[in-house]
Formats: structure tokens, C-alpha cells, sequence
């Protein structure tokens, strides 16, 4: 009898022990890099929809080194090829050949038009830009409540939900710092890269602000790559199809 009065004393203190909170952090980290190695060389394919149906295609190569480098370069169309972007920390630029200096530009434009801004097209991992201020366990998965840590980034805030057992991203709501929703990102159609990266092959996004238009990043291959440092430098921008 004392045997089992220990016995049921021991599950009450174990039901009423309080659950280990999930590490937020530890988790934002994990998914940014199962999206992407580190430093890596990677295709992509961008579309915009308009609400005619007619769409307009952009073929990018890009590189990263570490948590705040990343160029990529125009394939196709003919009219934009060589043409290159330069992202260091929150700091970007647009080379366009036979124009002088490459141009700065902002988080909020971009460079190929549609839905998704140079921020998109240029995105550092999460967990550099982004600290996280709540979780949120469900049964299938995890919703992220993200907070920008300077105001330089281009959402003030994010929403995340998380697969729990892919610790892949399944959407984002991206805010402003007034609350108004800009847009919301659906991650699609999870494909093996190999190198062991297994990731969505599709981003897709859309914005209130934009009604009936759509963006598409298709990703076609992301593979880890080292890349030297003098990549990352304006004077290298005009070479960057070297690269390949």
C-alpha cells in the first residue's frame, strides 16, 4: 500500500510540474538553417501575376557568406541580365552595366517589381533580423510572434507558423509597426536539394495592399558553397557572373 500511495503521490507531481517552454530562439535558428546552409550559391526563379493572368519572369543566381552577405545576379530576361544586387547588413545596391556607380537602394523597393521588395529578394536569416517574443505549441505546429531588432528591417513584425516535426516555416504575416498587415508568405512544395538540405521549393505571396496580384519563388537549387570575401564588395558587383 505504501508502494502505491509513493506511486500516485510521484504522477500527481509529475502532472503538476510545469512543461518545459519551448526555446524560441534555439528554434528560429534551427529553421533558418534548414532553409539554407550558412554560406551557399543558389537559382531561383521569381514571378509576378498580375490579375489579367499575365506574368513576368525574373531567373536570379545568388551567393551568401555568413549572417549579413548576399549578392545575386540577373540570368534572364535579356533586358535585366549582368544585372546585379549587393546586400550588406541593411545596406543594398543595384548594379545596372553601362551606368556609372552602382545605385543604393531600400528594403521597401524592388528590383524586379510585384509583391515580394528587395528585403524578400535579399533576406538575411530570421533569426539575425528578427528576436522572438512568444511561442505558441499546437498540436502540428508552432506560431512565432517575431519582433524586428532595429527599425531598419522592413517588418516591424512577423507572425511564423512552424511545422513541428520539420521545423520548416509553413507562413508568415509580415506587419508594419501600426499593425496594418503588408503581406502574407506561404512556403509550398517541400523538395530534397541534397546536401542534406530538404526545404520548400515554392514561396508564394500575396497583400492586401495589392489585390489580385501574386509573387512566386520558385527555388531551384541550393547547394552550400564558400565564397571569398572580396564577392561582397561593390567593385567585385560587375563581375559577379564569374562566378557561374
Amino acid at each position: 500500500m505504501r508502494k502505491l500511495l509513493s506511486l500516485i503521490a510521484l504522477a500527481w507531481l509529475l502532472l503538476a510540474a510545469p512543461a518545459f517552454a519551448v526555446d524560441g530562439t534555439a528554434l528560429l535558428q534551427q529553421l533558418d538553417r534548414k532553409l539554407e546552409p550558412e554560406s551557399y550559391e543558389m537559382v531561383r526563379k521569381l514571378v509576378n501575376i498580375e490579375p489579367d493572368g499575365s506574368r513576368k519572369e525574373f531567373v536570379l543566381y545568388s551567393v551568401k557568406k555568413g549572417k549579413d552577405k548576399i549578392a545575386a545576379l540577373f540570368l534572364d530576361p535579356a533586358s535585366e541580365r549582368d544585372r546585379a544586387t549587393l546586400r550588406l547588413g541593411e545596406n543594398m545596391w543595384l548594379y545596372i552595366p553601362n551606368v556609372g556607380k552602382p545605385l543604393r537602394i531600400t528594403s521597401l523597393q524592388s528590383v524586379t517589381g510585384g509583391i515580394f521588395n528587395n528585403a524578400d529578394i535579399l533576406a538575411l536569416e530570421f533569426s539575425v533580423e528578427y528576436t522572438v517574443e512568444k511561442v505558441v505549441e499546437e498540436a502540428t505546429s508552432y506560431t512565432l510572434s517575431l519582433k524586428a531588432r532595429t527599425g531598419d528591417v522592413a517588418y516591424d513584425r512577423l507572425t511564423m507558423r512552424v511545422d513541428r516535426k520539420t521545423t520548416l516555416p509553413l507562413s508568415i504575416e509580415a506587419y508594419a509597426a501600426s499593425g496594418l498587415l503588408i503581406k502574407t508568405l506561404t512556403y509550398k512544395d517541400i523538395k530534397d536539394f541534397g546536401g542534406g538540405i530538404r526545404r520548400p521549393a515554392t514561396l508564394e505571396t500575396e497583400s492586401p495592399l495589392h489585390k489580385g496580384y501574386k509573387s512566386l519563388m520558385l527555388y531551384g537549387s541550393i547547394k552550400a558553397r564558400k565564397v571569398a570575401d572580396e564577392v561582397f564588395t561593390l567593385e567585385y558587383l560587375p563581375r559577379l557572373k564569374e562566378l557561374r
